[in-house]
């Protein structure tokens, strides 16, 4: 494959966690990878880190909650590479407390950052991007099953989640005659650096050590562990390869069995 006609794969949130792991699979897979998130430093590294595993990676820092970033980063991508083939809508974060006690500024930046994002980075690589010209695409947005079920001490979380799984749903629908693809990937407990701040969260709100919060999390999971970001990267893999050509407008899990929905 030449290096023009390889696919182009853009990967939010992409220094640490799932999103690094989705980079490197992609990557490894043979496209051509554009990494973004808010620290340019930490972007900076993660793509010599790649490159440095022999990987085709480039990035530029990106905050998917400003429009403007989001129209500059994907505009860099297709200059980069040309246009774009695979969108993984990772960026995230977690956010909750007693709902009752929850500021405007909280809910806000967590809708902004979870649900608003995913929208406002499709539309671009959708257009700027120029996927809608194409007859292939993938678009996968990392939800979670917080997306299906409610999370108690989540809502802002759970809600911004369960809007992905239903963006997911209706633009799966919409673009089906197209040839591009929508799925939502819905992790469990995955060990990230934002699994360690969520267990840190809910030992603060129960006043309990955050070990003692890990094992309630673990025993809750059927598989008795939690899963990794490699896990849920291999189903990105998948859903981005063109066997998976008929799955589209889903949301799945990999979560270790503790969610049977």
């Amino acid at each position: 494959m030449s290096e023009h006609s390889r696919r182009v794969a853009v990967v939010t949130g992409a220094t640490s966690g799932i999103g690094l792991a989705v980079a490197r699979l992609l990557a490894q897979q043979g496209h051509q990878v554009f990494i973004g998130a808010r620290n340019a430093e930490n972007v900076a590294s993660t793509v010599k880190l790649l490159r440095n595993e022999g990987l085709d990676v480039e990035g530029a820092p990106l905050d998917v909650r400003s429009p403007e970033s989001t129209e500059e980063f994907v505009r860099a991508a297709a200059a980069r590479f040309g246009a774009v083939d695979v969108l993984v809508n990772n960026a995230g974060r977690s956010g909750g407390g007693v709902t009752a006690d929850i500021d405007d500024d909280l809910w806000d930046d967590v809708i902004e950052t979870n649900l608003n994002s995913v929208f406002r980075m499709t539309r671009a690589v959708l257009n700027t991007g120029r996927m809608r010209a194409k007859d292939h695409g993938r678009i996968i947005n990392i939800a979670s099953t917080a997306g299906k079920q409610g999370v108690v001490l989540g809502a802002p979380y759970s809600a911004s989640k369960h809007g992905v799984v239903g963006f997911t749903k209706a633009l799966g629908n919409e673009l089906a005659p197209t040839g591009i693809t929508v799925n939502a990937v819905c992790p469990g407990y995955v060990e990230t650096p934002m699994a360690q701040r969520v267990r840190q969260g809910y030992a603060a709100a129960y006043d309990t050590t955050e070990e003692t919060i890990l094992d309630r999390f673990t025993a809750k999971i059927p598989l008795g562990r939690y899963s990794t970001p490699e896990e849920v990267a291999g189903l990105v893999g998948y859903l981005a390869s063109d066997t998976a050509a008929s799955i589209t407008a889903q949301a799945l899990n990999v979560c270790g069995g503790l969610g049977n929905f």
